[in-house]
């Protein structure tokens, strides 16, 4: 095992020692009550069954037979979520053909970013992840389940059950995924088309079929951005059935595989002879192989904060510091979009997680003894991908090597030395910056801030022609507990032209630009937020800041005791708490954490 890794892992355990062991006391109490359908009395577990078949309800009034919960993100709107339509009959028919009774417990919201970047909805969607949970748990609060499966994709929607699912941590669980689209047209085609945009060279009509030819049926985006991040880190933490992140819905391997992963809950309830409850499978080194992961793949931003807030529900405390030291540790192995020209689909068929699995495995740069979902323990199972032979479902060894080194690469030969994950730091707070997508030649900018408290004036001042020079552009009052942390997406395209046209631009701001950040330096999730009165309230435009995402320093170059006597400026950004359902959310906004402890509210009195 790598040493940096065996000390990070190390300092996680020490720090989580007493929450740890807290949390596992609680899970332990909880198991020892046995099948929880036992402690119900005859009311309610009347109500429990009154809608199933009287084999069912004859099934489920002893405790010889589990009952799996499904907790499902399904809705027919967004494309990653749609297939799911008919997972819960193929999941009851599994089920019932292994032994066992299945009940759909709950529907789970799931908002799609990329349909509410750059619009108000899109304040909504960081607390989604922590309506999601609680609407897990309430799923999961009937007390009728042996154990669960969670059915969900996208950004905000798998750490939120994956938050629920560990505050059930006495229940065994599994992740069941829907599959990316098939390939569209190619990134490189969809950001010049939005880049002529930008410019003014093509209308909305254009634009509208560039993106149309992109995001065009069933699936995730294919791009590598916090959805298909959530797919690596779930599979790479053991809570996927090996090598099923990546199969294209709608295939009779995704069918299968989903019965298979029905099946295989079955085995570990506490009904059985191979109980793993989730709360004992994610543990301290789960968590740092999600990390590795996420550093490995070049992941989402979006998971600096998520993985915070996923790790605290498991009693584990990780910081900001645990990813930057990995960082510096652990190589960068895939080129896939926004990091490289491919997407997920390519990068499955150069190997896949079997093959970057088997990569890290055999360099020491990932925790093999893990408890996972698959029949063996440890990761190893995890070098395997799922075939179709002869019309059945089996597992075999991932290729011995990649079959496209240009999409996924080796330790020897990585893309970078580092995961590109850096911790910025400086007079201006702590923030976090995505540096696998950067040219090297735009890593250090020093330049004259341009500040703004809404997204919306900097695009009024690009297309003014204002922005027709070198800056950095300061977006303020963007935190959790300002405007609820909105992806600020659509400043990438202005930016990313205004960077082709040889002028020097990065991005410095408390808010948020996740899985798809591109090839403009920024400093993002800066700490402490401007609603809390952090530093970035204090630039002012013209003020010079130097931003070196390779040293991880970012600093506003201004006398120390001038700048520490500005008081900081107050939000002018209207309109951001009313209207969309925004209005629903103000308790969210005030008990905010910070980004770097999650931007979560579910465990403020823990």
């Amino acid at each position: 095992m790598h040493p940096v890794i065996e000390k990070v892992t190390e300092e996680v355990i020490k720090r989580s020692r007493e929450s740890r062991a807290i949390y596992l006391a609680r899970v332990d109490a909880a198991v020892e009550k046995g099948p929880h359908r036992s402690v119900l009395g005859c009311g309610n577990l009347a109500h429990g069954f009154a809608a199933c078949s009287e084999s069912e309800k004859i099934d489920l009034a002893g405790d010889k037979k589990a009952d799996v919960a499904i907790i499902s993100s399904y809705n027919d709107m967004l494309s990653a979520h749609e297939p799911y339509k008919d997972f819960p009959a193929l999941i009851k028919r599994a089920i019932a053909e292994a032994g066992g009774v299945a009940q759909f417990a709950a529907g789970v919201p799931a908002m799609c970013d990329g349909i509410t970047q750059g619009q108000p909805g899109m304040e909504l969607s960081l607390f989604s992840r922590d309506v999601i949970a609680m609407a897990t748990a309430i799923g999961l609060s009937h007390n009728m389940f042996d154990a669960a499966l969670y059915l969900g994709v996208c950004d905000k929607i798998v750490p939120g059950l994956l938050m629920g699912a560990l505050s059930f941590g006495h229940l065994p669980a599994i992740f069941v995924p829907a599959g990316p689209m098939t390939s569209g047209i190619t990134n490189k085609e969809k950001s010049r088309a939005r880049q002529k945009y930008a410019e003014g060279k093509i209308g909305r009509a254009e634009l509208l079929e560039s993106e149309s030819k992109s995001y065009h049926g069933p699936g995730t985006c294919t791009f590598y951005g916090t959805a298909n991040s959530n797919q690596m880190m779930v599979e790479i933490m053991g809570l996927h059935l090996p090598g099923s992140s990546f199969i294209n819905p709608y295939t009779p391997l995704r069918d299968e595989l989903t019965k298979a992963a029905a099946r295989q809950v079955l085995k570990f309830t506490a009904l059985g002879n191979d109980f793993r409850p989730i709360g004992h499978v994610i543990n301290e080194k789960a968590i740092i192989n999600a990390i590795i992961g996420l550093l490995a793949t070049g992941g989402s931003t979006n998971h600096t904060m998520h993985l915070v807030a996923i790790a605290r529900a498991a009693g584990i405390i990780i910081n900001w510091d645990d990813f930057d030291q990995l960082s510096r540790a652990i190589p960068l192995l895939t080129r896939i979009y926004p990091n490289g020209p491919a997407d997920v689909n390519h990068f499955q068929a150069a190997g896949g997680m079997g093959r970057l699995i088997a990569e890290l495995l055999d360099n020491g740069l990932l925790h093999e003894d893990i408890l996972t979902v698959a029949d063996e323990r440890g990761m190893k199972n995890y070098t395997r991908e799922p075939k179709l032979i002869d019309g059945q479902l089996s597992w075999v060894p991932c290729p011995e090597a990649s079959l496209d080194p240009e999409v996924l690469s080796t330790v020897a030969k990585p893309f970078a030395a580092g995961g590109g994950l850096h911790v910025m730091h400086g007079n201006l707070g702590r923030g976090v910056s995505k540096v696998s997508a950067v040219a090297e030649s735009h890593r250090v900018v020093e330049a004259p801030a341009v500040v703004f408290d809404d997204q919306d004036d900097m695009m009024a001042a690009f297309r003014r022609g204002e922005l027709e020079k070198d800056f950095i552009a300061v977006i303020r009052f963007q935190g959790p507990k300002s405007n609820g942390m909105p992806e600020l997406h659509k400043l990438t395209p202005p930016l990313g032209l205004l960077q082709d046209k040889g002028f020097k631009v990065a991005l410095v701001t408390d808010g948020r630009m996740s899985g798809a950040s591109g090839k403009v330096p920024s400093a993002i999730h800066m700490c402490p937020e401007c609603a809390d009165g952090g530093p970035l309230a204090k630039v002012r435009n013209g003020d010079m800041i130097y931003l070196n995402t390779e040293t991880g320093e970012v600093n506003v170059l201004v006398d120390n005791a001038e700048f520490n006597a500005r008081r900081p400026a107050v939000n002018s950004a209207k309109d951001h708490h009313h209207g969309m359902g925004r209005e629903l959310f103000a308790g969210f906004r005030l008990n905010a954490s910070s980004a770097e402890t999650g931007a979560t509210n579910v465990f403020i009195n823990d």
